[in-house]
C-alpha cells in the first residue's frame, strides 16, 4: 500500500511513515511549487501487498494470498519479510488517486495473475450492511468494512513476452480497461515482472 496510505498526515494512523509520501511531499521536500509538479503516474501492482501491521481489506490469507506472494517474490527489501498479499483494491486507488491527483497510471506485475481463473478486484466497502462512499482512513472503521468484490475472468496465458497493449490476450486488456474505467484515469504503461514495457501505451479511447 503506498501512494498515500502510509503517509503521516493522510495515512492510516497509527500504521504510517514518518514523512508526506504522497505528490505533495515533492513540493514540500524541494520546496517546489505545485504548478511545477506536471504529470502525476499512479504506478500500481495488479494486486495489493502491505509490509508490516494494519487493516489490509482485500488480503487473502490463504493459498491465493501465498501463490501472489511466492509469484511477485513479495518480500521487505530491508527485512526479508514477507510481505502480506491481496485482490486489487480500487476503493483504495481511488483514495490514492483523490489526494495526488492521478494523470495516468502504470499497472505492473500484471503476470503474475497469469495462473488465476478468476481475478477479484474490490470495488466497494460496506460497514455494517451500509456502503460507504470513500475509503476510511481509520483503522478502527477500516477493521471492520466487509468488502464488495467484482470477479473478472482471468487469461491464463503467459504475458510476461508482451511488448504492445495488443499482445496482451483480450481478458488482460479488459482488466486493465476495468481498471481505467473505475478510476477514470488513463493508463500510459503496463509492464510485466521486473520488465518495463517501453511504447505499450493506451488511454480509454483507443481501439
Amino acid at each position: 500500500m503506498s501512494g498515500g496510505v502510509p503517509a503521516l498526515v493522510l495515512g492510516t494512523y497509527p500504521f504510517v511513515t514518518s514523512s508526506n509520501c504522497t505528490v505533495g511531499g515533492v513540493c514540500t521536500g524541494l520546496g517546489m511549487p505545485p504548478q511545477n509538479v506536471g504529470e502525476v503516474y499512479g504506478v500500481v501492482k495488479a494486486y495489493t501487498t502491505r509490509v508490516g501491521i494494519g487493516a489490509f481489506p482485500t488480503e487473502q490469507d490463504n493459498d491465493v494470498g501465498e501463490l501472489l506472494q511466492t509469484r511477485g517474490k513479495e518480500v521487505g527489501v530491508t527485512t526479508g519479510r514477507k510481505r502480506r498479499c491481496g485482490w486489487l483494491d480500487l476503493v483504495l486507488l481511488k483514495y490514492a488517486h483523490m489526494i495526488n491527483g492521478f494523470t495516468a497510471l502504470a499497472l505492473t506485475k500484471m503476470d503474475i495473475l497469469d495462473v488465476f481463473p478468476e481475478i477479484k478486484v474490490c470495488v466497494a466497502y460496506k460497514v455494517d450492511n451500509e456502503l460507504i462512499p470513500h475509503f476510511p482512513a481509520n483503522q478502527e472503521v477500516l477493521q471492520k468494512v466487509e468488502v464488495q468484490y467484482d470477479t473478472l475472468p482471468g487469461w491464463n496465458t503467459d504475458i510476461s513476452t508482451a511488448r504492445t497493449f495488443q499482445e496482451l490476450p483480450e481478458n488482460a486488456q479488459k482488466y486493465v480497461r476495468y481498471v481505467e474505467e473505475y478510476l477514470e484515469v488513463p493508463g500510459k504503461g503496463v509492464s510485466p515482472s521486473g520488465c518495463i514495457i517501453k511504447g505499450l501505451h493506451w488511454s480509454l479511447g483507443e481501439v
